[in-house]
């Protein structure tokens, strides 16, 4: 388990914790004050091991030195981070979270030391950009051109929905996303610009028995089982508008995902599916014998992409170099 018999009077129960700790949570300013790296450290190491030997072998620790390490991140942050089970140490669930947060001050600390030695080499830095789905062929024609330009340059690139990425934009763990602000509550925390109108698609596998038709209507597809973004995503909601306007009743079995490889492993796998994607995404994966874009006329534009950025942020030389290439793309040249 991990805990000897010698030692394991130095890990408290939690009937012997304060009763201050387990009621309430200290300052931020107490805890900023108190917390150290190397408690984190403690932390994601008994989180890997369950075991408070082997956790303070890997942080150069004592185990005594452990357990009372142990002890005072927990009085530092108020609350009881683990329980001795038969299996060892499990984070409580508030111990899952700090957990989750000092793997993501490592993550970042670890990238801290990257771009460092990045720009004193000279080299390009790194630039971490969220994107929708619909938006990647756009996202990696822009990065083609940086990189072009910072050929050292390190990227992470993150792909999901609107509402997760503006998430990850407060949190810091991205520059920027291809995203759009609508679908926040408080879309005046960002600065965004449009960059691009996007048009949809309607797409099946090149099986699919309507393949090879010459036009289609909506109603032919009525009873088809679609692939679609999750409730009140903006494509989700173009294509509910669709049904809407055509006096169809919206489908009930539906496969939901924020995936574009997903998407299009269900459509091959399927034949019978169908799916709305953006032009540009539909485009891409047709030019390449994934799917075929099936001859439906839709009415409905989707809502455009937009640039976004955390409102007073400090960006990166790097991260304004992105923009100032992409909105100089979007400026049509002289005489044009």
């Amino acid at each position: 388990m991990g805990i000897t018999n010698s030692h394991t009077e130095a890990f408290p129960t939690p009937s012997e914790r304060p009763a201050d700790m387990q009621t309430s949570l200290p300052s931020l300013a107490s805890i900023t004050s108190r917390l150290h790296l190397r408690q984190l450290r403690l932390l994601i190491a008994l989180s890997d091991h369950g075991s408070l030997l082997k956790a303070a072998e890997q942080v150069a620790l004592t185990q005594p030195g452990a357990s009372k390490a142990l002890q005072e991140i927990e009085s530092t942050l108020g609350a009881q981070l683990f329980v001795r089970t038969n299996r060892g140490l499990e984070p409580t669930e508030l111990g899952h979270c700090v957990i989750r947060y000092a793997r993501l001050i490592q993550t970042d600390l670890t990238h801290l030391r990257e771009e460092m030695l990045s720009i004193m080499q000279g080299n390009g830095g790194r630039l971490a950009v969220g994107t929708i789905m619909g938006a990647v062929p756009l996202l990696t024609d822009a990065l083609t051109r940086l990189l072009e330009k910072r050929p050292s340059l390190s990227v992470e690139i993150v792909e999901d929905t609107s509402a997760r990425l503006l998430r990850l934009l407060d949190q810091g763990r991205l520059d920027m996303a291809i995203c759009r602000t609508s679908i926040s509550q408080r879309p005046h925390l960002y600065d965004a610009f449009n960059i691009h109108d996007e048009e949809l698609a309607v797409v099946a596998s090149v099986n699919h028995p309507l393949a090879h038709a010459q036009e289609l209507q909506l109603s032919d597809l009525a009873d088809s089982r679609w692939v679609v973004y999750s409730a009140n995503m903006p494509m989700r909601v173009s294509l509910e508008r669709e049904f809407h306007d055509a006096d169809l009743r919206f489908p009930l079995h539906l496969m939901e995902t924020t995936s574009a490889f997903t998407t299009l492993s269900l459509l091959q796998k399927n034949p019978h599916f169908v799916a709305l994607l953006s032009v540009d995404v539909a485009r891409f994966c047709t030019r390449f014998g994934m799917t075929c874009i099936l001859p439906l006329q839709l009415h409905t534009r989707s809502e455009p992409y937009q640039l976004v950025t955390r409102h007073g942020t400090q960006l990166s030389p790097v991260a304004r170099l992105f923009i100032e290439d992409f909105a100089q793309a979007l400026t049509p040249p002289p005489g044009a």
